[in-house]
């Protein structure tokens, strides 16, 4: 697109129209949720010498960062995406690769090679490859939604998903490999796939399980796991959870107030600022803290299911479907570590953890949705180079 095409669609664009065509309610509620993040993250990490720290300046930087890519793709067409799937794939595999000769552990995980380091930043491909794995699971499942219950089509859908799962765990993060496995799993359900192959796959999984114990899992998840049973054989890996958990009860029904937390602005909780955020909120903002944003996550997740719905595209409702999923899961399972109800896996809060990366990859998503509601609700720029790409496609 040269300059002067640039120039036409400016002048082409109607504010109001763009406004309309926006699903500003939708967006409002992501905005809450960053706004939110932003606030807890700036908190857990106050060490009385400035308000924003580190970790909170680049919660607001990738947010900015997020919200301005979310925009962009909202207005490419995302039949393009889905059509540019190969190459979505191939990026992402590609990705996962890398992390073999250039992956950096994370902190306290010398088993594990999953992040790149530029600089001093640190970015984790896998965030990335679960919105690349939505494009193309969803595409995938479009192309056989009429016979997606025969076992040929469902023996292709589950290799589809075992390679980033496989890529996911071989690399030691083992967090996002369940994410990927929920998300498959719900995806598959969604679309139609028939009931009985998913007490099959849980069968298959129970005769695998001895094998998975032993070989997959490591001591310290082995030892994660056993500790919900057993807590005082486990001292050291239940002791961050048992941390967690008291400073949930230090919050009550109000909470001790914004900065005021106990435990929250102590080393006494690990990682407050990352896998154990909940915590924080329940400390400094007590139950009615806590009850909102699961609220905000189910407003979330409900509205984007809506709009895949309405779009009246196989393909684009179960790309809604997967960052639906997606989000649910993460939410859910960053609670249940911090309730003590789940064993510690690194899996960040959506929105309100810490963490560039995460942040970026989820308006990434956003957008996805957000072209989705404006596909659906007619917009369209006659000299706009995206739109006239998706209709040479069809």
């Amino acid at each position: 697109m040269n300059l002067q095409n640039i120039k036409k669609l400016i002048k082409q664009i109607n504010i109001k129209d763009v406004v309309l065509k926006t699903d500003i309610l939708f967006l409002v509620i992501c905005l809450a949720l960053s706004v939110f993040g932003i606030i807890m993250v700036s908190s857990a990490t106050y060490s009385g010498e400035t308000l924003f720290s580190r970790d909170a300046k680049v919660m607001v930087l990738a947010t900015c960062m997020g919200l301005v890519a979310a925009m962009v793709i909202s207005f490419i067409d995302y039949d393009i995406i889905l059509k540019l799937w190969p190459l979505v794939g191939l990026a992402c595999v590609l990705m996962m690769l890398g992390l073999f000769p250039f992956g950096v552990s994370p902190e306290g995980r010398s088993d594990a090679f999953s992040w790149y380091k530029i600089g001093s930043l640190y970015f984790q491909p896998s965030e990335l490859v679960k919105i690349g794995f939505i494009i193309t699971f969803a595409f995938h499942l479009s192309k056989v939604k009429n016979n997606v219950s025969t076992l040929k089509n469902v023996f292709f859908l589950c290799v589809h998903a075992a390679i980033p799962i496989l890529l996911v765990v071989v690399t030691g993060d083992m967090g996002s490999a369940l994410i990927f496995i929920l998300m498959f799993i719900g995806m598959m359900f969604a679309a139609g796939v028939h009931w009985l192959y998913f007490p099959a796959g849980a069968l298959a999984v129970v005769a695998a399980s001895p094998v998975i114990w032993l070989k997959v899992f490591d001591d310290i998840q082995r030892n994660r796991i056993l500790a919900l049973f057993n807590p005082d054989a486990y001292p050291t890996e239940i002791y961050q959870q048992n941390q967690a958990r008291k400073a949930i009860i230090n919050g009550g029904f109000s909470g001790m107030g914004l900065f005021e937390g106990e435990l929250s602005h102590s080393t006494l909780l690990p990682e407050r600022q990352n896998d154990m955020i909940f915590s924080v909120v329940c400390e400094e903002t007590g139950f009615i803290g806590a009850f909102i944003l699961i609220l905000l996550f189910a407003l979330l997740a409900i509205r984007i299911v809506i709009v895949g719905r309405r779009s009246g595209n196989f393909a684009a409702e179960m790309m809604c479907y997967g960052v639906a999923f997606m989000i649910l899961f993460q939410a859910i399972i960053n609670i249940g570590m911090c309730t003590r109800l789940l064993p510690v896996i690194g899996i960040t809060l959506p929105f309100i953890s810490a963490g560039g990366t995460s942040v970026i990859c989820l308006y990434l998503a956003i957008g996805l949705i957000l072209s989705i509601y404006r596909s659906s609700s007619g917009i369209a720029y006659e000299d706009f180079r995206y739109a006239r790409m998706a209709r040479s496609y069809n």
